[in-house]
């Protein structure tokens, strides 16, 4: 069986033969080709195939990285038809397993490591092995292919829109630390001139514009901020500009203030173009894994692993404690317990579940996450699918998702869910939260400092209170009094309590017993199985109340009522106890006493 060898240049494809046929078999194979006169004693030129121009060159070359066999490379292999059996030295592994797909060719490609020296030798002396080749020529057109080459797969890299949500969601993380930064300097600076504006107004950018459209403190009656807060904290602001505390600034100090708020707005407005960016182009590129995790969530992962693909090639475990490798390994390290998440943990799913859940939805959802990748990554959807088509499989998962939590938490499920899809909370406190600035007590003025100021009336409230309890301190100075005011507080509390433990059993009373069907009922309400609801209803951790109502308790909060029920007895005892004690400790007093008077008499 002759062993041929394909080689792949700047200006063609070449086609050699061995003289020997078990020429890769030679464990000294790199001595008997040190030299040119050797390798032409070994090696025998048959054909060369010369690319038309270097669009064609560009083009041919691609194919054979990506494994393809191109027309005129299968042209130079059917002069193979005529043999029975051909050996062929294949430089890449792709374009070999392609060779042996081709009808009609009994060809056998050798394409591992033995073959390494071999090319090396070949491409060394290249320009001698084939006829009218001049080095230079040579040269000059493998430089001009690798750089139409390199070109062409910056152009048509699959990555590039990967690289794109690398760097936004890495800018957006800057922006949030620059915009933090700058937003508490423009505070902490313009908190001089008027100190209440930052208990009114919590909201960075809208702190900000307030500062570039108002200026001083002393322009707040005159100025409209209609367009910028609502009517309720518009008025709140100029109220608290009226009685600041704060000290007068200048012009010049108001302009560079005006100008550092002006930078902030404008930061503010970016970070949202660019939030938005971020998520159109994660819904293009990712939709299964934004509507499992959030835009921002899978972005974050898609950096860390390098791109969607690498990301895709990852197990659910190694997605689950992805950003975590730095504890991974100090865990393994010291032998501790390993983590149970990474930047997983930053998904509302995880976020939601209690402490003792967590690990497992973390582990769920990073499984989940895999397959939503893979999809993303790998699928194939007809022409022009829609945006719920492509992101079918994540919607699924996250209501399948969502209801497991539910049964882990132990809460009956409910329709409307407290995560909205994206990952975005639902219910969300407002933007706008009205802390009115403490007033100024304005009787104080004028007070020479001898005389007490007039207090306000939630002063006086707390003085009230305050002088009432001293009044009952003086008033219980008695022996006598204290005793009796226990007695009657003791009396009342007892008929307190006398009504509630009335009232106990009269509902227990009109508890109905339950049947299987109201357990079945009861159990689809829970979204428990009926074994599970039963097992939980007899330990008393589901109570049901009169009108149907379910009750679930956690067992934290069982131990704490028994706990409480324990105590009460126990109390009482102490102080019976106490009370043995001390007529006890009276008896022997009183005979000693009458001892004294026996022993006087005598």
């Amino acid at each position: 069986m002759p062993l041929f060898i394909l080689t792949e240049t700047s200006a063609g494809y070449g086609l050699f033969k061995a003289a020997d046929k078990k020429l890769l078999d030679d464990n000294n194979l790199q001595n008997r080709l040190s030299t040119v006169d050797k390798i032409v004693k070994e090696i025998k030129y048959k054909d060369f195939v010369k690319f038309d121009s270097a669009a064609s060159a560009l083009e041919e070359i691609s194919g054979i990285i990506e494994g393809k066999v191109t027309p005129k490379l299968a042209g130079l292999l059917n002069e193979f038809k005529d043999e029975k059996k051909v050996t062929l030295a294949v430089a890449e592994n792709k374009l070999g397993s392609s060779i042996t797909k081709l009808p009609e060719l009994n060809i056998k490609p050798i394409s591992d490591s033995s073959t390494n020296d071999l090319f090396r030798a070949i491409r060394a002396h290249l320009p001698e092995l084939i006829p009218g080749m001049e080095p230079q020529n040579f040269q000059e057109m493998s430089l001009g292919l690798s750089h139409s080459l390199s070109r062409h797969k910056l152009k048509f890299s699959p990555e590039k829109v990967d690289v794109m949500i690398i760097h936004a969601v890495s800018l957006l993380d800057d922006l949030d630390k620059e915009l933090n930064t700058y937003a508490m300097r423009v505070k902490e600076w313009y908190g001089w001139h008027f100190p209440e504006l930052a208990k009114i107004l919590p909201d960075n950018l809208s702190y900000a514009r307030v500062i570039t459209t108002m200026g001083l403190r002393s322009n707040a009656p005159e100025a409209d901020l209609s367009e910028i807060l609502p009517h309720e904290i518009e008025t709140a602001v100029k109220a608290a500009a009226d009685i600041s505390m704060g000290t007068e600034v200048s012009e010049e100090d108001l302009t560079n203030i005006s100008h550092l708020a002006e930078t902030v707005i404008r930061f503010s407005e970016y970070r949202k173009e660019l939030s938005e960016y971020l998520e159109n182009r994660m819904r293009a590129i990712s939709p299964n894994m934004t509507e499992l995790v959030g835009a921002l969530v899978g972005a974050r992962l898609i950096a860390h692993a390098g791109s969607v693909m690498s990301l895709a090639k990852s197990a659910g475990s190694t997605i689950q404690i992805l950003g975590a490798e730095k504890a991974l390994f100090r865990a393994l390290k010291t032998k501790h317990a390993t983590p149970k998440y990474g930047l997983i943990y930053h998904a509302s799913l995880v976020g939601q579940a209690s402490g003792a859940n967590k690990g497992k939805i973390a582990r769920q959802l990073a499984s989940k996450l895999a397959l939503g990748v893979r999809t993303d990554a790998l699928a194939e959807f007809p022409e022009d699918p829609d945006d719920e088509t492509r992101a079918e499989l994540g919607i699924r998962t996250r209501a399948k998702l969502e209801n497991h939590l539910r049964q882990l938490e132990g809460k009956p499920l409910s329709k409307t869910t407290s995560v909205g899809p994206n990952g975005m909370p639902l219910g969300a406190p407002s933007k706008w939260d009205i802390k009115e600035a403490r007033k100024y007590n304005i009787d104080a003025d004028g007070l020479t400092g001898e005389e007490s100021a007039p207090k306000q009336s939630k002063i006086q409230v707390v003085e009230d209170e305050e002088m009432e309890d001293a009044n009952e301190d003086v008033e219980m100075e008695d022996a006598p009094a204290k005793k009796d005011k226990k007695e009657k507080s003791k009396k009342e509390k007892k008929k307190d309590k006398e009504p509630k433990k009335a009232e106990t059993p009269a509902k227990a009373k009109k508890a109905k017993k339950l049947t299987e069907e109201d357990f079945e009922r009861l159990a689809k309400e829970a979204g428990l199985s009926v074994s599970k609801f039963t097992r939980r209803f007899e330990k008393g951790l589901i109570k049901v109340d009169a009108d149907g109502k379910l009750e679930v308790l956690s067992k934290k909060d069982l131990k704490v009522q028994e706990e409480e029920e324990a105590e009460t007895p126990v109390k009482k005892s102490k102080s019976s106890k106490r009370k043995h004690e001390e007529e006890a400790e009276e008896t022997p007093a009183k005979e000693v006493k009458h001892k004294k008077k026996k022993k006087s008499s005598a």
